[in-house]
């Protein structure tokens, strides 16, 4: 999932700040939940996961919110 997402915002020209966790330094239940979800955020505030941002995408929503919050310059 964050190597769809990562590949996605880097082709619209954004360049994402990523944080990957080590799977043995966190709880199983905060895994769990950070899996569930995707945790994506943008602009400081979580935004869903790889659906609600592969809809914005596809219904053209994502680059304004991109742009909205100045991660993107186009």
């Amino acid at each position: 999932m964050c190597h769809v997402v990562k590949s996605l915002l880097l082709g619209l020209g954004v360049n994402p700040a990523v944080l990957e966790i080590d799977d043995q330094e966190k709880e199983e239940e905060v895994m769990s939940e950070l899996e569930r979800i995707g945790a994506v955020y943008i602009g400081g505030r979580l935004f869903g996961g790889l659906d609600r941002v592969m809809a914005t995408h596809i219904s053209g929503e994502l680059v304004p919110i991109l742009k909205d919050v100045e991660a993107l310059w186009l």
